[in-house]
């Protein structure tokens, strides 16, 4: 889901002290677990790591060794298996993220000692650590840069068919791998966060479509930054109409409360959230006939609605069909509290019947009012819509949780 391409976006942007060049309309704070977690998910699991580093291009050993001191060149190194053995993340409070990677490398080439050919197997271990920083903040891209990239060397491990292995060897193996390697994997490291990180930025910097309502449209809002104990990001989001009308809002910063041992903290302005709202809550006035399918109340509304049918209407049938129409109007709004939500919204629900004429008689108007008390729906006479015969102010009872990632907004009427 699109929570994982946002935990995503955060993992390369190292930090320096935020500037405020946009208002946000999401706030994100991330925490070094989750970071953890993603790099993991988008170096390793990828294949990514493992596909850079198996197209190096490796060095000959060439020097004396061996029991006398004999000559001896290793050619043709390549990579057989790359074993991840850690992947960490520290945060650098304004500066920002350490990321450091321990693996096992096996090599394999051919070993040609004075007059023996043979193959050579060798076992490396090495960890990688680098400082990743974002910086040159415009228009919502940064650019990554790695610096301070360090390779550690453990155990460097030889394998000879014949068993002729002498501590001088090992010797010359170790050093001419300490010396060539270290600059070959920090350029691999440097090529790969480069491509993570126009990966992950070209699916932070999108645009979501919300059904036939509009468009929302994410862009960094500033330089990330960091603290000692989370990644925080500031989303600036555009928020258009399918008519191409934007929809203003008026964010405002937004102070984000301890992580708590939690993932990822998402911190949504009320602004932007009810500016969301106006393409989320987007629906056409809907006219559906009164069946037991569309209507599970249907048998006791046909009892009733010969009531409702005006006694100076002698040309209206009895039994002539009825439809329900629902309407919302005006803006829904939304008032964000500490573990409270409450939603606000206006609309109608008409029951409708057909005259033999072709035109429809409104028999009850039920006015959907918002809790701020502001007026529902009026019944309007219309060029094909009959009065209304009675009208009565309804109560809208909202509930919001959370499923599968996603907002879920439960209305019933009261």
């Amino acid at each position: 889901p699109r929570m994982r391409r946002l935990l995503g976006a955060l993992l390369l942007c190292g930090l320096v002290t935020p500037s405020r060049e946009a208002l946000p309309g999401l706030s994100c704070a991330v925490s070094p677990r989750a970071l953890q977690n993603v790099l993991a998910g988008a170096i390793l699991q990828s294949g990514l790591l493992r596909q850079h580093l198996q197209s190096l291009l490796l060095s000959d050993i060439v020097g004396h060794g061996g029991m006398i001191g004999m000559h001896v060149s290793i050619t043709g190194l390549r990579l057989l298996e790359v074993h991840v053995l850690d992947l960490s993340v520290i945060l650098l409070p304004g500066f920002g993220v350490r990321m450091s990677i321990a693996m096992k490398l096996d090599l394999r080439g051919n070993c040609l000692m004075g007059l023996l050919s043979e193959v050579i197997d060798i076992t490396a271990e090495v960890s990688v650590g680098m400082n990743i920083k974002c910086t040159n903040y415009e228009s919502g891209t940064v650019q990554v840069i790695v610096e301070d990239c360090l390779c550690i060397f453990g155990d460097v491990k030889l394998n000879l068919l014949s068993g002729l292995l002498s501590l001088s060897l090992s010797d010359l193996v170790h050093a001419q791998l300490t010396g060539t390697l270290p600059a070959l994997l920090c350029s691999v490291m440097n090529a790969m966060v480069n491509i993570l990180n126009v990966q992950l930025l070209s699916m932070l910097n999108a645009v979501i479509q919300i059904g036939t309502g509009g468009t929302i449209q994410y862009q960094l809002a500033n330089t990330p930054f960091t603290t000692d104990s989370f990644l925080g990001l500031d989303l600036e989001a555009v928020v258009q109409q399918a008519g191409g009308s934007i929809i203003p809002y008026d964010p405002s910063p937004l102070p984000l409360p301890p992580l708590h041992n939690k993932l990822l903290l998402v911190g949504v302005h009320e602004s932007f959230f009810n500016a969301a709202l106006r393409l989320l809550i987007h629906r056409q006035v809907q006219t559906f006939a009164c069946t037991p399918e569309a209507v599970s109340t249907e048998h006791r509304a046909s009892v009733a609605a010969p009531c409702l049918r005006p006694p100076q209407c002698p040309g209206c049938s009895r039994t002539s069909p009825l439809s329900v129409r629902i309407a919302l109007s005006g803006s829904p709004r939304c008032a964000l509290e500490a573990n409270k939500a409450t939603l606000r919204l206006a609309g109608s629900v008409q029951l409708l019947s057909q005259r033999p004429d072709g035109s429809l008689l409104s028999l009850l108007l039920l006015r959907a009012v918002s809790a701020s008390g502001e007026p529902g729906a009026a019944a309007r006479r219309g060029p094909r819509l009959i009065r209304a015969l009675c009208s009565q102010d309804l109560a809208l009872r909202v509930r919001l949780s959370v499923s599968g990632g996603r907002l879920m907004l439960a209305v019933t009427l009261g």
